[in-house]
Parts: structure tokens; sequence; C-alpha cells
């Protein structure tokens, strides 16, 4: 049986730009999703969803990597599912189902720099906040922040929807 949705181990390839929706499985990533699609249609361009597992975010004692190739792999993988999970719910949601040209992508690295280094050649780069109430809804989180100021492309960050 074929997967509904292939996941590559990869960045989106330089070539045609595309929508870049960042997505790390949260609410806010969802509602950029939608978004993400959104502006796929709208623009006729190529959708690529990209998830970025960092495995180590200090890095490995020496000999330790071997140790924990296998976890990392699960790690990916849980990473890719949680990814098809995503869309499937998003789609699910949507009016009409999203019908362009979709690519999924799960990289292993630091998260900042992963998703500025796959900003270049991309159209926009949709993502979302965390979704905090009160004073802490008027900041940015790191990510965010780093995307807004460092991107090689038109960044577009989606808030959460008013409650209720």
């Amino acid at each position: 049986m074929r997967e509904p949705f292939p996941v590559l181990g990869e960045p989106p390839a330089a070539g045609r730009p595309g929508i870049l929706a960042a997505c790390d499985g949260s609410d806010g990533s969802l509602w950029a999703l939608d978004r993400a699609m959104t502006e796929a249609e709208l623009f006729r361009l190529p959708l690529h969803v990209l998830a970025v597992v960092n495995p180590s975010p200090s890095g490995y004692p020496p000999g330790m990597a071997e140790l924990v190739h296998e976890s990392v792999e699960r790690l990916t993988e849980s990473m890719a599912d949680g990814l098809r999970r995503a869309v499937a719910t998003v789609q699910a949601a949507r009016e009409r189902p999203y019908g362009g040209e979709l690519a999924l992508h799960v990289v292993l690295g630091n998260v900042v720099e992963v998703l500025l280094a796959c900003t270049v050649g991309q159209h926009t780069l949709v993502l979302g906040t965390r979704g905090n109430g009160g004073f802490t809804r008027l900041l940015l989180g790191s990510v965010s922040t780093a995307a807004v100021h460092h991107a090689a492309c038109p960044v577009l960050v989606v808030p959460a929807p008013p409650a209720g």
C-alpha cells in the first residue's frame, strides 16, 4: 500500500520557487499550513511543508553519534508521521481540500539554520505563532524572529485565530 503523503529526508530542491510552510505540529503551525495552502493555490505554486528535527541541540560527545543513530532514525520517522497527520488534519478541515503540488520534507539540523537555508529561491515562507495570549502575543518566538529578520524571501507570520 502506498503512503498518501511521502516524506523526503532532504530540503526542497532549488528550482521553481514555491510556498514554504514550516510545520512543527503545533496549533499555530496548522493554521499557518492552511494559509500556506491558500497562498500556493492563489499563486499556482508548489507547496513545500518542512519540519526540522534537531536531535542534539548541543552536539554529541566523541563516540556517541553511532550510539544514538537508531534513536535519531526513530525521531525522524515520528516527525514524518506527525507531518503526514498535520497535512491530513488541515486537509480535512478545509472547505475544499488543497489540490496543488505538495511535497513534505523532514530535515535534520538546527531549526533556524535549516529553515533560513530553505528560504533561498522560495516565493514566500509561511509560519505560525505559538498562540500566546496577552502581552506575550505581541512578541515573536525565536524562530519567527530569525525568519522575519534573515529569510531570503518574504515571510508571512500567521497569528492564531480569535478565540471562540
